[in-house]
């Protein structure tokens, strides 16, 4: 799964690899193409906010 996002004019891909499901959320990892960084989440709310944290930068 990936998503773009455009950010002040700027388009930015992340690539979402979820490696498993457990305790009913996700578990993996979130790159940002851009930016060359890779973060490993242990739910869906941490991935997000993962996410969002990248696109205040």
């Amino acid at each position: 799964m990936s998503e773009k996002k455009t950010v002040n004019n700027i388009q930015q891909s992340f690539i979402i690899e979820v490696k498993s499901r457990e305790n009913h959320t996700w578990q993996g990892t979130v790159s940002w193409v851009e930016g060359k960084k890779k973060e490993n989440f242990r739910s869906a709310l941490e991935m997000l906010k993962l996410i969002d944290s990248t696109l205040e930068h």
